[in-house]
């Protein structure tokens, strides 16, 4: 998104081009749509749009793939029909709290435990443990291995938030704050 990218341009004008595109893709990843279109209401139109006694209409307005697929449509279609600036304002304003989290340097918690990882040969191993819940609403809980090792376990609406989860988890406990039984985010 060219709105995205030129807002983290004006707030960090110093920023090397490496570290920007890391925050862009951070920015407008599916998570951070689909979080844009909870916080505007969209799954609520998805709803009210569907025909009556459609099935699975539920299903579908609660997914985070469907909620971040209609925010980047919602965008495409006013940016072809609404004056320019208009369209900025929104955008801006629509991603303004995953703008203010992004900051030059910092990497999600994966990126991070695979580059500490790597800097001593090691890797990083992601297993997904079990799913449960509904469909519409999944709950994923993974585990992170370095080296064969348990270090941590997640849990997320997605595999990959499982992940994330873990992630920080790991780098707790590689950095002493906890120890792997600790770190094991509990059940819900």
């Amino acid at each position: 998104m060219v709105v995205v990218t030129e807002e983290l341009m004006r707030r960090h004008p110093g920023a090397p081009e490496g570290d920007l595109a890391w925050m862009r893709q951070r920015v407008v990843d599916r998570a951070a749509c689909a979080a844009v279109a909870r916080r505007s209401g969209l799954p609520d139109r998805v709803r009210d749009a569907a025909p009556a006694g459609a099935e699975g209409v539920e299903d579908i307005a609660a997914n985070t793939g469907v909620q971040a697929a209609v925010t980047e449509a919602v965008i495409g279609a006013a940016w072809l029909d609404l004056p320019r600036p208009e369209v900025e304002d929104a955008v801006r304003l629509a991603f303004g709290p995953e703008l203010d989290e992004a900051v030059p340097g910092v990497r999600d918690a994966k990126t991070t435990l695979q580059e500490a990882v790597q800097r001593e040969g090691r890797r990083a191993v992601y297993e997904l443990v079990r799913t449960r819940g509904p469909a519409h609403a999944r709950v994923f809980r993974t585990r992170v291995t370095v080296d064969g090792r348990p270090l941590a376990e997640g849990e997320g609406p997605s595999r990959r938030a499982s992940e994330q989860q873990a992630a920080r988890g790991a780098l707790d406990v590689l950095a002493g704050r906890q120890t792997p039984e600790v770190a094991r985010q509990p059940e819900g």
